[in-house]
């Protein structure tokens, strides 16, 4: 039996070309000095994981970067050969299963680096040393700190340190204070290391877009990648423009007029002050599109018009200004004519951060990913479908 690739009418678009264009970009700025490191964690912070990656090995990054093992073997068994590293917490306990797989894990403290040690049998078990400088969330902080970890990798051959880095806490805003305090401080404990043997990466997009030089010898590409600002702020020093990738669509499933006076949704929280043409649209919280977001626009037909009422777990209502045939295309995210609503705008509604809005839209929203405006390939996890063009 044949099964689609989806059977609802609600989907989100992956530019893989906007993808592309970005990591190109950012490797010019970068130079070919520089190993550009692909952020693919949380599913790509949405977009789709493997196909992202792809779609960056492909455009000039070199290796990828996942926040859990279990991403990292996800990726694995789809196929990518590429160098991934955990950037998150990994029990040691599962330091063989990492080296099985090829993975790269993080050490971020001397407890963990000497409690791996002892769960390496045969395969060696190669991790990046995370060095804290003032986000405090993982990593070693002092001096003596990094001189443990050295005496501990001299006992354990096992045991392979082929990287260092740090994040910054503050590098997506304008005061440069704390940014460069953390720089320094990341210099300054990194000394005692061979790090010129090593990775060393300390440069998120913010700072890596920020940065003419100082990026070491690779630089971790995240948001920017997805054509996204890290923050409004920064927008005047990004030296290219962004690519956003991400659109969100859906249609009209329903269209009825009601009549002045009448409510629509739960809390009848709505009510026509006039006749009214009324829309529904297959999408709601469970999808990711919150319910805080009421009486924000989308746009029909190039239009932009209200949500009216509360949305609902799968479901919402839209205000339309005349009658629309069931099957018009609802734009959430994205462009219709000369209009587009972007994510930051939709991040804005939410009083929140761009990367939130992307990683909020559901599993249960098929992505389909397009290259050069063709469809290539169609995921969705519902039905445990791949369906490819």
């Amino acid at each position: 039996m044949n099964i689609k690739p989806f059977y609802r009418d609600t989907w989100a678009e992956i530019n893989l070309s906007a993808i592309e264009e970005n990591v190109s970009n950012m490797k010019k700025h970068i130079g070919d000095r520089v190993e550009l490191m692909a952020v693919v964690k949380a599913n790509a912070y949405g977009h789709g994981d493997a196909e992202v990656a792809e779609a960056a090995l492909s455009a000039g990054a070199s290796c990828l970067a996942v926040a859990i093992l279990d991403e990292a073997i996800s990726l694995r068994k789809r196929g990518l050969a590429a160098p991934i590293l955990v950037l998150g917490a990994v029990p040691p306990e599962y330091v063989e299963i990492a080296a099985e797989y090829d993975v790269t894990l993080t050490g971020y403290s001397v407890e963990w680096i000497q409690e791996a040690a002892r769960h390496i049998k045969e395969t060696p078990v190669h991790f990046h040393l995370k060095v804290d400088t003032g986000m405090n969330r993982l990593g070693v902080k002092t001096e003596e700190e990094v001189q443990n970890v050295m005496k501990i990798l001299e006992r354990n051959p096992g045991l392979l340190c082929k990287g260092v880095f740090t994040h910054f806490a503050t590098a997506d805003e304008k005061d440069r204070s704390y940014f460069l305090m953390q720089f320094e401080r990341f210099k300054e404990l990194i000394a005692p290391l061979p790090w010129k043997q090593l990775m060393v990466h300390c440069a998120n997009s913010a700072a890596g877009l920020r940065l003419k030089k100082g990026f070491f010898n690779a630089v971790r590409f995240g948001v920017g990648m997805y054509g996204l600002r890290p923050s409004a702020e920064i927008t005047n020093e990004i030296p290219f423009r962004l690519h956003q990738a991400f659109t969100l669509n859906s249609t009209l499933t329903h269209v009825k007029k009601i009549h002045k006076g009448e409510s629509v949704s739960y809390g009848a929280t709505y009510t026509a002050e006039k006749d009214q043409w009324i829309g529904t649209v297959p999408v709601g919280y469970a999808d990711g599109w919150l319910r805080k977001l009421q009486g924000t626009e989308v746009l029909i037909n190039g239009k932009r018009l209200k949500i009216a009422g509360r949305i609902c777990m799968d479901q919402f209502m839209v205000e339309l200004d005349k009658e629309y045939p069931p099957g018009s295309r609802v734009t959430l995210i994205g462009r219709q004519k000369d209009d587009c609503i972007t994510v930051d705008e939709i991040a804005s509604r939410l009083e929140t951060i761009n990367y939130e809005v992307t990683c909020t839209i559901s599993s249960r929203v098929p992505r389909m990913f397009l290259k050069n405006g063709s469809i290539m390939e169609v995921r969705n996890p519902l039905l445990q479908e791949n369906a490819s063009k």
